[in-house]
């Protein structure tokens, strides 16, 4: 090993940071790639779409950061842990794991094909979690350091009935994190979930209603990873969104039935 702590013929640089981030390939994954991005750190990403990682990664690389791409869907188990699994090896265990990739999609009841966009947002939300960060999690415990952050939503606190497998997915992660807090706090490894409201991005801009506070992807991301820095536990924002659903939530069932039946509905689950 070099004086300046790197590893000549193997090129493992013990100085930098290692970061996992899924859904790399637009919007939240890939403003945060951009952000994290930089000489001290080597970036992890995978997304669906190969050209737009491709190009995202490249562009992490060209602000100085070490770039490991792999165009994997996180609902595929076995390709996510053969990834995951084989870069700890190579790399040791992650720093930072942000299990980010998600989708959206409205319902209409009228079909049994409902089913199938329901599941598959179960699968993405819920399961391509659970898919990232059990292979990631081992060498994190035997290091005794990391930290991983789910990426929730406030569609997690109270049922949506324009996207019911949205808001649920979104409330199970958030759920499933919270309490992963206390079940990983001996082992030294933090925990963060993050429920943000209206974003920019590709999710979005299928929506055709009004989006009160909707902010833009570069300003959510960079509070995103202030307070990720910061070891947050819980992230809610904006506070006037949060602070409105969370009392919304509080009222009789009755009440928030008929507030919701007012709303537009969201459009079924976006192709591609």
């Amino acid at each position: 090993m070099g004086n300046n702590g790197y590893f000549y013929g193997s090129v493992v640089k013990e100085t930098m940071k290692n970061i996992l981030i899924t859904g790399a390939s637009s919007g939240l994954g890939e403003e945060f790639a951009f952000q994290y991005a930089s000489v001290d750190t080597r970036l992890f990403l995978t997304g669906r779409d190969h050209s737009r990682l491709r190009d995202i990664a490249e562009k992490c690389r060209q602000k100085g950061a070490e770039v490991r791409e792999r165009s994997i869907d996180v609902c595929d188990q076995p390709a996510m842990k053969d990834w995951i699994q084989s870069e700890n090896r190579a790399y040791g265990a992650f720093d930072l794991v942000i299990a980010n990739a998600g989708i959206s999609g409205g319902f209409n009841g009228q079909s049994i094909d409902d089913i199938t966009h329901d599941g598959r947002i179960f699968d993405v939300n819920l399961t391509g979690v659970l898919n990232t960060i059990y292979p990631a999690l081992p060498d994190m415990i035997s290091r005794k350091s990391g930290h991983i952050v789910f990426i929730s939503s406030l569609a997690g606190f109270i049922p949506m009935p324009s996207a019911p497998a949205y808001s649920a997915s979104k409330a199970a992660v958030r759920f499933y994190g919270e309490a992963l807090i206390s079940k990983l706090n001996p082992h030294n490894i933090a925990v963060s979930i993050i429920c943000p409201g209206f974003i920019v991005s590709r999710m979005t801009d299928a929506n055709t209603f009004p989006m009160p506070f909707l902010m833009r992807t570069d300003k959510a991301v960079t509070h995103m990873i202030k307070r990720i820095a910061q070891k947050k536990t819980r992230i809610d924002f904006p506070w006037q969104m949060a602070i409105s659903l969370k009392l919304l939530s509080l009222l009789p069932s009755f009440v928030t039935h008929a507030f919701f039946a007012y709303l537009p509905d969201k459009k079924l689950l976006p192709k591609g």
